[in-house]
C-alpha cells in the first residue's frame, strides 16, 4: 500500500473484503489498461520528503519523483497538479516509475512541432555545455553545435551558459525528437541585412562607434554593426605602435573615423588617430633645424634609435650621428629604451613625417683640429688597434686612428703581411705623413723614422758593376731573390747571357740555365740599381763561393 491516512486505509480494507476474488481481478486488469507504460498521465503531489515528491496518479500505489526534476524544487508542495511520464508498472510489487522531466520534454517537443519548422528563428536560454556544443531551452531542449555558436571562433563556448540567445532551426527530427539550431546562421543573416543597410548609410569622414572583434599583428577588425572595418596599425596613433594589443583589447568599444569605403569589395578602412590633430602639422615651427632638444628613446634598431620629442613625434638618431670618434657597433652600446637624451635637429620634413637627429653635433668635431694638432712630420706614439692585409690601424688618441700602410713599414725589407712585423696591442712610434680631415684619414709611416738608405748608403755600396757575396733567400718563376745584407735584397735571373751575340740581324741563342737552391752562397754582380722602386738587379759573378 501507499502512504494513506489510517482511517482511509481501514475503510478501503473493509471495502476490498466485500469484493470477490474474481471482482478484484477484473478491477485490477481494468486499472492496468488505464495506466499503460510509456504514456503521459496526470498526477498530484501528496507529500514532499527526502528530496523527492510523492505523486498520486490514481493508481493503487504512488510514485516518487526526485525534486531535481522540477524547475523550482523549493516551491514544490502538496496539492500541486502536474503531468508525469509513466515509465513502468510492476504488477507483483505494485511499483510504478514516474518521470516529470520526460513528460516536460515530450510536451515541449509537441509544442515546438506545432509552433516551428526548419528555418524559423527561435529564442532560448543556454542551459548547459555538453560534448560538441550547448543545450538551449527554446520551450524544449535543442542542440547547438559548437561550430554553429558564433561567426568567429570563441575561446570558451561555456561562457554562454545562462544567457538568452537567438538562433535558427536548421533540423527537426520528429522520429528521434531532436532539434538542431544555429546561432551562427542567424547572426550571418542578421549581419547581411545590417551590412546592406550600413553600406548605404556610411560616408567617408563619418565618426562611428565600433567594437574590437579581432586583433592581428597588422591591425584590428572593428565591428561597425553588421560589417567589419580594418583599423591598420599605422592609423592607430601618430606615434609608433609596435603591436595593436598595446592600445586595444577584445570587445572594447571605440570611436573611429571612416577613411575609405570600397563598394566593389565592401571593404572599409577606418582610423583612430585621425580623431585627434596631427602633431606633424606644426612640427617644423616647433623644431627648426639646429635646435637642441631633449627626448626619450622609445625604440632601438640596428641602424639607430627612435627618440620621442612629444606624443606622436619621433626622430631618428642614426648610429653614424651618435659620436665623432667612438666605434659603435650597435646603438644599444650607447643607449637604452627609456633613456632621456639631448640631441640636435639635423633635418625635418612634415610632409614625409621624417625628423633626423644628431648627438655628436653637440660636441666639437675633433677632426676640425686634428690637422693642426698632428701636422705632417709629427712623431706620435700609439697602440696597434687592428691589423689588415694592407696595413695596421694605430690609435693616436681615443677614437682617432692612423693607417700605417704595408709600403710604409720598411725601406728595404719585403713585407708580405703586417703581422710578420707588428702585433695587435703593440705600442709603436710612427711619423704622421698626411692628414685629411674631410675623409677622416691620417696616414702614418714607420720607415720614415730613419733616413732612406736608397738615397744614401745603398747606392754607394752596391753601385753598378760591384761584385758582392749573397745567399739565395727564395726562388721565383723567373729567378732568385738574393739576400745581400740584412733587409737588403736583389733579384738574380736564372739564365746566363750568351757570351757572344749571333750575326747581325740573327736572334741571340738562349743562355745557359743556372741551377740554385735556397741558402746557396753565391757571388753576384750589380747590373742595375733603382732607388725609386727600391730594386737591385743582379747577374752571376765570375765565381761561386
Amino acid at each position: 500500500m501507499g502512504i494513506l491516512d489510517k482511517n482511509i486505509e481501514k475503510e478501503v480494507s473493509g471495502l476490498m473484503k466485500s469484493f470477490s476474488a474474481e471482482d478484484l481481478s477484473k478491477l485490477y486488469k481494468e486499472s492496468i489498461r488505464e495506466f499503460k507504460p510509456h504514456t503521459i498521465v496526470k498526477g498530484k503531489v501528496i507529500l514532499v520528503q527526502d528530496k523527492q515528491a510523492v505523486v498520486d496518479i490514481g493508481y493503487k500505489s504512488e510514485g516518487l519523483i526526485p525534486l531535481q526534476e522540477f524547475d523550482k524544487p523549493a516551491e514544490v508542495k502538496p496539492g500541486d497538479e502536474l503531468e508525469v511520464y509513466l515509465e513502468t508498472v510492476e504488477d507483483e510489487s505494485d511499483l510504478i516509475v514516474l518521470s516529470k522531466s520526460k513528460a516536460d520534454y515530450i510536451r515541449g517537443w509537441e509544442r515546438i512541432m506545432q509552433a516551428y519548422k526548419e528555418g524559423d528563428p527561435v529564442k532560448g536560454t543556454v542551459t548547459r555545455k555538453v560534448k560538441g556544443g550547448l543545450i538551449v531551452n527554446i520551450g524544449g531542449p535543442a542542440f547547438l553545435p559548437a561550430s554553429q555558436v558564433d561567426i568567429r571562433r570563441l575561446d570558451d563556448i561555456g561562457k554562454l551558459v545562462g544567457k538568452e540567445i537567438e538562433a535558427k532551426i536548421i533540423k527537426l527530427d520528429s522520429e528521434r525528437m531532436s532539434i538542431i539550431i544555429s546561432r551562427r546562421k542567424y547572426m550571418e543573416e542578421l549581419r547581411g541585412a545590417q551590412r546592406e543597410k550600413l553600406l548605404k548609410e556610411l560616408k567617408e569622414g563619418d565618426v562611428r562607434e565600433g567594437i574590437v572583434k579581432n586583433i592581428a599583428d597588422y591591425g584590428v577588425f572593428v565591428d561597425l554593426g553588421g560589417i567589419d572595418g580594418l583599423l591598420h596599425i599605422t592609423d592607430m596613433a601618430w606615434r609608433r605602435v609596435s603591436h595593436p594589443s598595446e592600445m586595444f583589447t577584445m570587445d572594447q568599444k571605440i570611436q573611429i573615423k571612416i577613411l575609405k569605403i570600397d563598394t566593389t569589395t565592401n571593404r572599409i578602412t577606418v582610423g583612430f588617430k585621425q580623431l585627434t590633430p596631427n602633431p606633424w602639422e606644426k612640427v617644423e615651427l616647433k623644431y627648426p633645424a639646429n635646435t637642441r632638444i631633449k627626448g626619450k628613446v622609445v625604440n632601438i634598431m640596428p641602424y639607430g634609435a627612435f627618440v620621442e620629442l612629444e606624443s606622436g613625434v619621433e626622430g631618428l638618431l642614426h648610429i653614424s650621428e651618435m659620436s665623432w670618434t667612438k666605434r659603435i657597433s650597435h646603438p644599444s652600446d650607447m643607449l637604452a629604451i627609456g633613456d632621456i637624451v639631448e640631441a640636435m635637429i639635423l633635418k625635418i620634413s612634415s610632409e614625409k613625417q621624417e625628423l633626423l637627429l644628431g648627438m655628436k653635433q653637440l660636441e666639437v668635431n675633433p677632426w676640425t683640429t686634428i690637422e693642426g694638432k698632428y701636422p705632417p712630420g709629427t712623431r706620435i706614439q700609439g697602440r696597434v688597434r687592428n691589423l689588415t692585409t694592407y696595413g695596421a690601424f694605430i690609435e693616436i688618441e681615443e677614437g682617432i686612428d692612423g693607417l700605417l700602410h704595408l709600403s710604409d713599414i720598411s725601406w728595404t725589407k719585403k713585407i708580405v703581411k703586417p703581422a710578420d712585423v707588428i702585433k695587435k696591442g703593440d705600442k709603436i712610434e710612427a711619423v704622421v705623413l698626411s692628414v685629411d680631415p674631410e675623409k677622416k684619414r691620417v696616414s702614418l709611416g714607420l720607415k720614415q723614422l730613419a733616413p732612406n738608405p736608397w738615397e744614401t748608403t745603398i747606392p754607394e755600396k752596391y753601385n753598378t758593376g760591384a761584385v758582392v757575396p749573397g745567399k739565395v733567400l727564395r726562388l721565383t718563376k723567373d729567378g732568385a731573390v738574393i739576400e745581400l745584407a740584412p733587409e737588403i735584397e736583389g733579384f738574380l735571373r736564372l739564365t746566363k747571357e750568351p757570351e757572344a751575340a749571333g750575326a747581325e740581324g740573327a736572334p741571340k741563342e738562349e743562355g745557359e740555365k743556372i741551377h740554385l737552391k735556397i741558402d746557396d752562397a753565391v757571388t753576384v754582380e750589380v747590373i742595375k740599381i733603382d732607388p725609386v722602386e727600391g730594386r737591385i738587379m743582379l747577374k752571376m759573378g765570375s765565381q761561386l763561393s
